[in-house]
């Protein structure tokens, strides 16, 4: 990753009456990162299925950029197991690995009820303003059909959780290891009800959660966290070419 220095113009103020410029340390995300995370979106997202051949020069060419930062973010995502890379010979998208998706869910279920368990604890409604007008928002999503800013609320709204009390970096590590459940989720997510579902499932969460009831609020988030893998076998049989 690229540090590069930010520089503000001369400022008494900002220099603490010095007027010289202050300078600050910002990050530039490389072009490999870039390509990494545009890529696992389209896998997590199912636009590239499991089992789908990936050329390198084709992705090159659909980015603009040379072979080496896309090397570099598919030997990521192979790493995520999202990629099976064969040097010279092909790269292919990943079948879904239910028992790696059993074990983020372990992983994220563990994290997510301390998290909700100090937010019911302390139950700061200005914490809480942020996650209500996500859920708003999800709402109308909702209420527009619109499944990919469905889903997309759906993460931010679990994302701000998490930084309501702190720790958003526990959430980009869950977020790193949950390709192969969030695919789950995405085959899972049409099915008639289920939006629904999981928007009373944040309601519940974030109205026991102001009502600083500990107990109600981990029965909704276990709830809410095993819906998926409860359902897994009908997901496969549906799909069985995904796994």
């Amino acid at each position: 990753m690229v540090e590069a220095e930010l520089v503000l113009g001369p400022s008494s103020e900002a220099a603490g009456g010095t007027g010289r410029p202050q300078r600050f340390k910002i990050k530039r995300v490389s072009a490999s990162q870039q390509i990494h995370d545009a890529l696992r979106e389209r896998i997590v997202s199912l636009e590239f299925v499991p089992g789908q051949s990936l050329s390198r020069n084709e992705i090159a060419d659909d980015y603009g950029v040379s072979q080496t930062p896309v090397r570099d973010a598919m030997l990521k995502l192979e790493e995520d197991g999202l990629l099976l890379v064969q040097p010279q010979s092909k790269t292919e998208v990943t079948r879904i690995d239910i028992a790696h998706a059993r074990e983020t869910q372990f992983l994220r279920l563990s994290v997510e009820l301390e998290v909700t368990r100090r937010l019911a604890s302390d139950p700061q409604a200005d914490r809480l303003e942020p996650i209500r007008s996500i859920l708003a928002a999800q709402e109308v999503a909702l209420q527009r059909a619109d499944l990919d800013d469905f889903a997309r609320l759906d993460r931010q709204f679990h994302g701000a959780l998490y930084d309501a009390v702190g720790v958003p970096a526990l959430w980009a590590l869950v977020r790193a290891r949950s390709g192969h459940i969030d695919r789950l989720r995405n085959l899972n997510l049409p099915d008639p009800g289920k939006p629904a579902n999981i928007l009373d499932y944040h309601a519940r969460i974030l109205d026991s959660i102001a009502a600083g009831d500990v107990l109600a609020t981990e029965q909704a988030v276990r709830g809410h966290l095993s819906g998926t893998l409860a359902t897994v076998e009908q997901i496969m049989a549906r799909y069985p070419a995904y796994f």
